[in-house]
C-alpha cells in the first residue's frame, strides 16, 4: 500500500470511494471535481489517498485556516478495512499539518456515525459537549 498525495486526477475513483461509504455527508457542489479542485488548489500539501495497486481503497481531505486544521471525508473501502489504514491516513495529515504549523485538528462527524465515532475516539479526538455547530448554506444549489 502506498499514501500519496490525492491529486484532482484521481477525483472520479476517489468519488466512487465516497458514494460507496454509507452515511458519508456529500455536497453537490463543494464535492464536484470543481469543488474538490478548488480545495486542493487551496490545500496543496493535506489531502493524501491510500493506493494498493492501482486501486484507491482509503482517501482523507484536510484543510486549514493558518490556524486550525479541518479533517473531511475520511473513508476507506470496506474490503480493506482493519488493516490500519485509516490510522496511516488520520497521521499523515497530522505531520502535514506539523510542518506548516498548525496546532489543533478539529473534525465533525454525523451522531449516527457509530463507526466514525469509535474511530475517532480511538484516535485520541475528543467529544465537545461545550459547542454547538452551526451552518448557513449560502448557495442554495449546493445540496
Amino acid at each position: 500500500m502506498e499514501i500519496r498525495l490525492l491529486m484532482l486526477e484521481d477525483y472520479d475513483k476517489v468519488y466512487q470511494l465516497w458514494t460507496s461509504i454509507k452515511g458519508m455527508g456529500m455536497r453537490s457542489l463543494d464535492d464536484s471535481v470543481d469543488g474538490i479542485g478548488k480545495f486542493l488548489k487551496r490545500n496543496p500539501t493535506t489531502n493524501f489517498i491510500a493506493q494498493v495497486e492501482d486501486k484507491i481503497v482509503g482517501v482523507i481531505l484536510c484543510g486549514h485556516d493558518g490556524r486550525r486544521g479541518y479533517i473531511y471525508h475520511t473513508a476507506v473501502n470496506s474490503d480493506f478495512r482493519g488493516n490500519g489504514i485509516s490510522k496511516k491516513l488520520v497521521n499523515t495529515v497530522i505531520e502535514a499539518l506539523r510542518k506548516e504549523k498548525i496546532n489543533k485538528v478539529a473534525l465533525v462527524v454525523f451522531d449516527s456515525n457509530d463507526l466514525g465515532n469509535k474511530f475517532w475516539q480511538s484516535l485520541g479526538f475528543d467529544k465537545r459537549s461545550d459547542l454547538v455547530y452551526r451552518n448557513l448554506s449560502i448557495n442554495e444549489n449546493n445540496v
